[in-house]
This record gives structure tokens, sequence and C-alpha cells, in this order.
């Protein structure tokens, strides 16, 4: 079955969420379209957090990869869409940190360039990393609070919908959400 969509090409949630279903049973086509489909999407989300459109394509092609690879992880119990989500922020976190790690302070202070390096700008001066920087900090001793914090705080995403991702009861993902607000606020304040 091929999926055309509606007028304007794009294709519903229930259709990406059929797509979806049919790649995971190993259908090849149906993972083709799923992943031209989303692949708009994707980017979207990982530019959300790298604002340098190199980083944003490095992570969006991890995410692609990693979609296409770890499809059958996805249990099916929510949208497909949301599980996305999860891989799009995990695949920028996964570049964010990279790029982190090669970025030196020598390549802003020993005079050779006139200018940064484009690869290390975003880590250098991004919208959204002292965020990541703050995810990184709480994920050291808290790793339960990162994933629905970024879920709820970032991407806008229903309670409900996050219980459901991380497996979780709604009760403990707003506990979840609000011990990991109250220690992302003194960090993102630099009070580190």
């Amino acid at each position: 079955m091929s999926y055309s969509g509606d007028e304007g090409g794009a294709l519903s949630p229930d259709d990406i969420d059929d797509l979806a279903r049919q790649a995971r049973d190993g259908d090849r086509d149906a993972l083709e379209q799923l992943l031209s489909a989303v692949r708009p999407r994707v980017l979207n989300i990982c530019r959300g957090v790298l604002p340098y459109s190199g980083d944003a394509e490095d992570a969006c092609q991890e995410a692609m990869l990693n979609v296409a690879t770890k499809i059958d992880s996805w249990g099916g119990r929510g949208r497909f869409t949301t599980w996305l989500h999860i891989v799009a922020v995990n695949s920028a976190r996964t570049t964010y940190r990279r790029m982190k790690n090669l970025a030196t302070p020598t390549d802003f202070e020993d005079g050779a360039h006139d200018r940064p390096d484009p690869r290390t700008t975003s880590v250098i001066a991004g919208t959204r990393l002292d965020l990541l920087d703050a995810m990184e900090t709480i994920e050291r001793d808290h790793p339960q609070f990162v994933e629905p914090l970024l879920l709820r705080d970032v991407y806008g995403l229903p309670y409900d919908e996050i219980a459901t991702l991380v497996d979780a009861p709604l009760g403990t993902v707003k506990a979840q959400i609000h011990h990991g607000r109250k220690l992302a606020r003194p960090l993102l304040r630099g009070d580190r």
C-alpha cells in the first residue's frame, strides 16, 4: 500500500503509525516511505536543540539511522511521532556531546583563527546549549528526570503521553518533572 497523505502530501498521524507498524514488521518499502515522511520533522527537532545547521543535519542523520535500525523498539502503544521525538532528542544530545568533546579552549585562544570553527560554534554560542549542559549535569545523579523534563519543557508533550513513552505512572512522571525543574533552575541561572 502506498500512502499519499492529504492534499498537501503530508501523512496523517494514523498513516505514519500504520507505516511504522509495517516497517517494524519488516516491510522495507514502508520503512523508506516512513523515513522520507518523518525526516523534515526530525530535522526540525534537531534544529530546536542545535542551532548550527551542520550539527542539526548530523544529528538528523544519526536519528534517521536509529529509526531504521531500532524501529522494533517502538512498542506501538503511543504515537510513533512521540517515540520519534525521543530518538531525535537523544541524537541531538549525542551530537552535542560529540561536538563539545571536539571543542577545546585552545581553538579560541591560540589566535590562529580569526573566526571560530563553525563546527564548534554550536557548542559555544548555541541558544539551547545551556539547557543541554544542565541536562548532562542532572543526568549524572538523576538520569530518570532528564527525558521527562525535556519532553515536557522543550517539546511540550502532555504528561499522559510522557507517562506512556517512559512507561511510568502519571504521578511518577509529574514528580520527576517537578524534581528535574528544581535541579535545572540553578544550573540555568549559572549557580553551579
